[in-house]
């Protein structure tokens, strides 16, 4: 039993770990659980937003004094939780005055720092997914969980990188 219970956890760790290829960003479930604990409660707009800063703190660095990111989408919940999860990520906040939040469909996510711009926008195929789910808490933080997995171009397409 606990071999199994070893084994569980070790596979658990593995699923939770995702090492970027430029290495300088480390994902795992810590990370994710302090997001969580940030925001309030798990969905995939929070996991969304932090997938995107995340990426974009991989691109330029992270420096929460030099970066700005404007996030379109809806300005209600669930798609304005995006913006915690890129607040918690870029640090990126209100008072710092250097994110934004604009009415928008979809969602799309502006970064700028030293004249470097990247966009990422969310892949239709992500929206119809969210918006197909049921509406029990738990399909929420199973999709959640699920988009923290998955590599950023499949979640967004990226439309500029310079």
């Amino acid at each position: 039993m606990k071999v199994k219970i070893l084994v569980l956890a070790f596979v658990s760790l593995l699923l939770f770990t995702i090492v970027p290829s430029q290495g300088k960003i480390k994902q795992n479930k810590e990370l994710l659980l302090r997001a969580v604990e940030f925001h309030g409660h798990l969905g995939p707009y929070l996991v969304l937003g932090l997938r995107a800063g995340l990426y974009a703190n991989q691109i330029f660095g992270k420096e929460p004094m030099n970066t700005k990111a404007i996030i379109e989408t809806k300005t209600t919940p669930p798609q304005s939780c995006s913006a915690d999860g890129v607040q918690f990520s870029t640090g990126c906040t209100l008072g710092k005055g250097n994110i934004s939040l604009k009415e928008g469909e979809g969602l799309a996510v502006t970064f700028e720092k030293d004249k470097k711009k990247l966009i990422l926008k969310l892949r239709k195929k992500i929206i119809e997914e969210i918006d197909s789910l049921p509406s029990e808490e738990e399909a929420w933080e199973n999709l959640a969980e699920d988009l923290y997995k998955r590599s950023i171009e499949i979640i967004f397409e990226i439309v500029e990188k310079k």
